[in-house]
């Protein structure tokens, strides 16, 4: 990853994750790695999942997302504060679609 020009963050708050970021302040691209079996993979993979397969979520997060950056341009803590309630409540839901459509 270093090589391809990732910053190596370590954990970075999650126990068993390793995180990996790209562009520096001007940030371009990140990329969670766990091991397979780690519930939080499988909480990540079905919030993208549940994206996926309802776009008015998807529609509704990305707005959100448009208006955070436009509110928190110069503040990275204020934008993912400002995501924070949005993804705890929408993980609740794609934790239970998940494990109900994709575990069978």
């Amino acid at each position: 990853m270093v090589e391809l020009d990732y910053e190596s963050l370590g954990e970075y708050g999650i126990v068993g994750r390793r995180y990996f970021r790209k562009g520096g302040d001007n940030r371009t691209h990140h990329v969670h790695v766990f091991e397979e079996t780690s519930e939080d993979i499988i909480r990540h993979l079905a919030f993208r999942d549940y994206l996926r397969i309802h776009p008015e979520v998807r529609i509704h997060y990305e707005n959100l997302k448009v208006k955070l950056v436009n509110e928190f341009s110069d503040d990275i803590e204020g934008y993912m504060d400002g995501k924070n309630h949005f993804i705890q409540e929408t993980e609740k839901t794609a934790m239970i679609w998940y494990k109900n459509n994709k575990l069978k």
